[in-house]
């Protein structure tokens, strides 16, 4: 099976288990209901086996026939992803610098009827994440690029400490690394008002670890995120085998499209629709990044 033309959502998630067309059941609203806990006093929440277990393998075999169109390009980095020789006081941890491994598939890169691909731009899935994040609606980026990804952690690589652009995040791992690839994070380690630099410090100094959770995840696994305020890296991948997730990006507005300076880094190149909005970017809070 290498396509799922002829699958519908009901056979690709767990429907029982993620009603996600009834969200008035009962089931439906206690699912919502633990996520929206979850993300409030936890930043993250998981859903597991969201994706059929017995569609583990195309999951798998569709990311690994992606991987190879990725941008690969090591960079250094901090976890605020502006530019590392930024005028910063001796002891801001902006001053740390990483090693940048992981690489990304861009959006016009993945197919369209890609088992990712059709779930990123189904209703009823777009509208189940809205209610897990408490949200009126969530809209598709306009960025030709961005907007579903496939995140590729090659073996030696990490995709090391950071800060999301993004409020929120949705994201499922498609391929286990053979060993390492962990998947760790600070929750609400900052919050819109406070970057709180001395805790962000003590973990990037290893000093850190009463703040830091380790997230066991598995293929087909859904991930709901609030990366914005919580620190999070994803740990050296070893052995043979690299690590595939795949990042659904959404906005509560219509019209996003990334900057011309981020998406040179992360796709090595820009489309005219970057070069068109450059400069009038909306930002919703001070944040340093």
């Amino acid at each position: 099976m290498s396509t799922l033309e002829a699958v519908t959502l009901d056979q690709v998630v767990d429907t029982a288990r993620y009603p996600l067309s009834e969200p008035e059941s009962a089931e439906g609203q206690a699912v919502v209901s633990r996520a929206r806990r979850e993300l409030l006093t936890l930043g993250c929440t998981v859903l597991p086996d969201f994706i059929r277990p017995s569609l583990r393998e195309v999951l798998r075999q569709e990311s690994s026939a992606m991987a190879p169109r990725a941008h690969y390009d090591v960079e250094t980095v901090n976890v605020y992803n502006i530019a590392v020789d930024s005028a910063l006081p001796e002891d801001h941890p902006g001053r740390r610098t990483f090693q940048r491994g992981n690489a990304f598939v861009a959006r016009d890169r993945v197919p369209q009827n890609s088992l990712i691909s059709r779930l990123y731009s189904h209703q009823v899935f777009q509208d189940f994440i809205a209610r897990c994040f408490g949200l009126p609606q969530l809209h598709e980026l306009a960025d030709p690029l961005s907007g579903l990804v496939l995140n590729v952690v090659a073996p030696g690589m990490e995709h090391p400490w950071h800060f999301d652009t993004n409020e929120f995040t949705v994201s499922m791992l498609t391929q286990r690394a053979q060993a390492g690839g962990v998947f760790e994070y600070c929750p609400n380690i900052r919050s819109a008002h406070d970057e709180r630099f001395d805790d962000v410090r003590d973990v990037l100094d290893g000093r850190g670890e009463r703040l830091i959770r380790s997230l066991p995840l598995q293929p087909g696994d859904l991930q709901l995120f609030k990366g914005r305020y919580s620190l999070h890296r994803v740990s050296p991948v070893r052995g043979e085998v690299a690590r595939h997730s795949a990042i659904f990006a959404y906005s509560e507005r219509p019209g996003v499209i990334g900057s011309v300076a981020r998406t040179q880094q992360l796709f090595g190149r820009v489309l005219p629709e970057h070069l068109a909005v450059e400069g009038r970017a909306v930002r919703g809070d001070l944040l340093l990044d």
